[in-house]
């Protein structure tokens, strides 16, 4: 299928389900966005270790108790 097809049967698909105008608000919140994230994340990121990303994200878990890895009982 060639990309213009995709393009078609989405808009198609999108009509559907969600009607002309509802197609057009969901197509407006679309952005492709700009530049290569690719490049820009090497230089966001590099600083960045492992250690204080788990850290981070221990921090920004709600409060549990501690539960059993799965697969054990």
């Amino acid at each position: 299928m060639s990309l213009y097809q995709i393009r078609m049967e989405g808009w198609k698909a999108l009509t559907e389900r969600l009607g002309p105008a509802g197609a057009m608000r969901f197509m407006m919140q679309y952005d492709p966005g700009h530049g290569d994230y690719t490049k820009e994340r090497h230089q966001l990121f590099a600083a960045l270790t492992i250690e204080r990303l788990i850290q981070s994200v221990e921090q920004t878990k709600p409060d549990a108790a501690p539960s059993e890895p799965e697969g054990r009982l």
